[in-house]
């Protein structure tokens, strides 16, 4: 659940992102999951739902690194981009459930960012590294990352 006040425009970055509202100073919390309202799957849960439920779910969710569930959230995070000098990701001691820190202070009106690599598994398929019908986690060769710059 976003923690700070947001709102979702058109991005420079990739079709529409999600922006600041209000100021945020560095260190300050922004998503953290929330049970009831977020939903995490186990990969097994998540390969049982219909097909046309994960093909959806699959654009708007992470796989988190840290213990492989597939984490969809109940608000409009998913309008997060990937950018390789983010503002936001996981604090030093992260854990499961994931929850993401601003890492400098981003200015209202900023767009919200952060590296999918460091958190989601599934990176190289919403990248386009691999894919369309990839496994969950399916990983490109270390040379289309290279070329990709992730």
């Amino acid at each position: 659940m976003m923690l700070i006040r947001t709102r979702v425009a058109p991005s420079a970055i990739h079709g529409m992102g999600l922006f600041a509202v209000d100021p945020v100073r560095g260190g300050t919390q922004v998503w953290r999951f929330l049970p009831g309202f977020d939903h995490s799957f186990s990969p097994e849960e998540f390969e049982r739902l219909p097909e046309l439920a994960r093909e959806h779910a699959r654009w708007f969710c992470f796989v988190s690194r840290l213990d492989g569930h597939v984490i969809l959230s109940g608000d409009h995070a998913c309008f997060i981009n990937h950018c390789l000098a983010p503002n936001t990701g996981a604090p030093a001691d992260a854990k499961p459930p994931v929850t993401t820190v601003a890492l400098r202070d981003i200015r209202a009106g900023e767009e919200i960012t952060c590296n999918y690599a460091d958190y989601d598994a599934d990176t190289d398929w919403k990248l386009g590294r691999v894919p369309s019908g990839a496994p969950l986690g399916a990983r490109a060769s270390h040379r289309a990352e290279k070329a990709s710059g992730a």
